[in-house]
């Protein structure tokens, strides 16, 4: 068996040099997308990859796929390279995006911003650890739960996953509604259809 190919990837300056020639695909929860996204970047979370390859396939031109950090979208670019459709990654993601002055596109005013998924994960796995410290002055069996969130993380760090993302990510604010993907997918058919400029 081969070893996996690491995706290509683009720093922010040259991805947004290449910008208008490319479909930029952002695999973050519709709530991190609406929260700042690279200008026409469009949302297909990861969960819902796999829907959107028969449209992926016939795309022209270059692929580029971004999350928060570069994590996400690199196994993008892995399971869309086991489809047979080259994408290239953006190094560092959104953050780095940012990080180096470039625009991200916010909300309409009134859409409520939902925080990125690490920052969901720090929130979540703090407060239940405090929880389990707090519950364990009563009975020192819930120091297991604050245990057990430390062992996860630790998990999470050696095997590059993060159990707690895939469940906050099923969160009804973290998840899109089939209208928005389906827009999604047709606005990427459409490009599909046009010829490469």
């Amino acid at each position: 068996m081969n070893p996996p190919v690491e995706p290509l990837a683009l720093d922010a300056d040259e991805a947004r040099t290449r910008l208008p020639r490319l479909t930029v695909i952002d695999v973050r929860t519709p709530g991190e997308y609406a929260a700042g996204h690279l200008p026409d970047a469009l949302n297909i979370p990861l969960d819902r990859l796999d829907s959107a390859l028969p449209v992926l396939r016939q795309l022209p031109g270059e692929l580029l796929v971004v999350c928060a950090s570069g994590a996400r979208s690199e196994r993008a670019c892995r399971s869309l390279a086991e489809h047979g459709i080259r994408a290239m990654t953006l190094t560092g993601g959104t953050q780095g995006w940012a990080g180096r002055g470039h625009e991200l596109r916010r909300p309409a005013p009134g859409k409520r911003a939902v925080w990125a998924m690490e920052r969901q994960v720090r929130f979540a796995a703090g407060a239940i650890v405090l929880v389990g410290l707090a519950l364990g002055l009563l009975h020192p069996a819930w120091q297991l739960l604050s245990a057990g969130i430390a062992g996860g993380l630790v998990f999470s760090a050696l095997t590059d996953t993060c159990g707690m993302a895939a469940l906050l990510s099923k969160l009804p604010y973290n998840r899109s509604h089939p209208a928005d993907l389906e827009a999604t997918l047709a606005a990427l058919a459409e490009r599909g259809q046009s010829p490469v400029t």
